[in-house]
């Protein structure tokens, strides 16, 4: 999952692992329209999957990543090998599976500092230059700084930053609300030359990230909240001078989502589920996300066994499934960007909703379920007509199971973004990445209040070791009873 993240399970526990469920937490009835009747492919699909079937793609990646530096990040021979793994593997199922290649970049960061010029504290400031910055002229850029204005979207729109008074300076931007982008834009178009947003928290600078080098307009850098609170005070006082010396290199590479459909279905109404495959460089990626992208490798091997790609006769499928495993999330979505992008309109309108799953196995989970219908009044709002039929169908399926879940906001930090940007119905599950767990949810849900959701989210640590196994089945469980019932049937969504 793009950021804003015991003991090792062995193959035999899973069995033990799965009947080992703690009592069940029941919830508030759900009203009859969200509970329709199973149809015999999400049935039979259910019973099929298990995390002992999905686990050993999860050992596969890990092993990928363990052959090649310790990750599978997107452009990266980790990466290819994954793609292929699933390629292969998809192909020998009889899937239509194909490559989609597109440019990213990798940046080389060789000069990250800044430096308080003169007055009455001259230092160096521990400095995060900005994933695909541009860079600043040879020997820094020297200017006095000008403060944002600090309010619930610090540094976001033109109000903050007030006319005449960020001309020739470098801005001093709060960390929060809107992306890094948003507040660089707003700092170029108020006539700053550079940009420095210091954290809202923690001990470390902003590590922020921009999309690809084209979004980097002006040279862009992250500092502590002590460092940015102190030259905050500073500049209230007169003004204060720095230097931001910033040199970062772009490469530009090649990666690849890998896509499979059906050969059976109506091609006017397609079902399509994705996961993203790439990891961090930092980490092997196992819970972000290669628990989604096993999860979906299971579910569409157990649907070509029920005779999905076999023409003429057993396809029990009425409409096109088409499985995607998106490259480059973590570097702002770009796989699931430039898939949206390149199609025509008339394929677009095909999609009939789509189906997102990333990270379903955090160490810590709390069953969330993306909020169609804006019910929980959070954040960005209800997603296109038709997500909230996608999240009555998952929720009424857990109730079943006796799970307990919530619902998370369609931030748009997955993969589901493009397509809810085009008014595509969307939903999904995950379980958590870096949030903490509150003691409300410990309660509902189990594990460790006060703890991140995934402790290991976007490090070294997530691995095989570091997965709940239980949290896995039951979104495997809610994968295939998706994917069963749609392919089937698409009335829920009035199509």
């Amino acid at each position: 999952m793009r950021a804003i993240r015991h003991r090792r399970r062995s193959i035999p526990a899973l069995a033990a692992l799965a009947a080992a469920v703690a009592a069940p937490v029941l919830l508030a009835a759900t009203p009859a329209a969200a509970h329709p009747r199973e149809g015999r492919l999400a049935k039979e699909l259910v019973e099929e999957v298990t995390a002992r079937g999905a686990y050993r793609h999860l050992a596969k990646f890990q092993q990928i990543a363990d052959a090649n530096g310790g990750n599978r990040a997107a452009g990266t021979p980790g990466h290819a090998a994954s793609a292929a793994y699933v390629h292969d593997t998809l192909a020998k199922a009889g899937y239509q599976v194909s490559y989609q290649d597109f440019d990213i970049y990798d940046a080389h960061t060789k000069t990250e500092r800044t430096t308080v010029i003169g007055g009455a504290d001259p230092r160096e400031l521990a400095t995060a230059a900005f994933t695909f910055t541009k860079s600043t002229p040879a020997g820094g850029l020297t200017a006095p700084i000008a403060l944002a204005r600090v309010d619930e979207t610090p540094g976001c729109d033109a109000a903050d930053y007030p006319a005449g008074a960020f001309t020739g300076k470098i801005a001093l931007v709060k960390r929060g609300s809107c992306t890094f982008v948003e507040k660089q834009r707003a700092a170029a178009a108020a006539g700053a030359l550079g940009v420095i947003v210091y954290n809202h928290s923690g001990t470390t600078p902003v590590r922020g990230s921009f999309s690809s080098p084209a979004e980097g307009i002006i040279p862009s850098a992250g500092i502590t909240l002590a460092d940015g609170e102190a030259l905050t005070a500073a500049a209230a006082g007169g003004e204060v001078t720095v230097r931001l010396d910033l040199d970062q290199e772009h490469v530009k590479k090649t990666t690849r989502n890998v896509i499979a459909e059906t050969r059976g279905g109506r091609a006017d109404r397609v079902v399509t589920v994705g996961s993203h495959l790439d990891s961090v460089p930092g980490g092997p990626g196992i819970n972000d996300n290669g628990s989604g992208s096993a999860g979906l490798l299971e579910v569409a091997l157990k649907l070509a066994q029920e005779g999905a790609n076999k023409k003429g006769k057993g396809n029990p499928a009425a409409n096109k499934v088409r499985f995607a495993w998106w490259s480059a999330e973590e570097l702002g979505l770009l796989g699931s960007e430039h898939y949206v992008a390149q199609l025509p309109e008339k394929q677009k309108k095909d999609i009939a909703l789509y189906l997102n799953f990333d990270m379903i196995a955090s160490p810590n989970p709390v069953q969330f379920v993306y909020d169609g219908d804006d019910s929980d009044r959070t954040g960005e709002g209800a997603g296109p007509a038709g997500s909230a039929q996608i999240e009555a169908l998952i929720n009424g399926f857990l109730d079943k199971k006796h799970k307990p879940h919530e619902g998370s906001d369609f931030d748009g930090r997955s993969d589901y973004g493009p397509f809810i940007e085009n008014g595509i119905p969307a939903g999904g599950t995950f379980t958590g990445a870096e949030g903490i767990k509150t003691p409300e949810q410990a309660r509902r849900h189990g594990g460790t209040a006060g703890a991140p959701y995934d402790p290991n989210y976007h490090g070294a640590g997530d691995t095989l070791k570091n997965l709940d196994l239980k949290a896995f089945d039951t979104n495997l469980d809610v994968i295939a009873h998706a994917v069963g019932t749609y392919a089937q049937d698409l009335s829920s969504l009035g199509k």
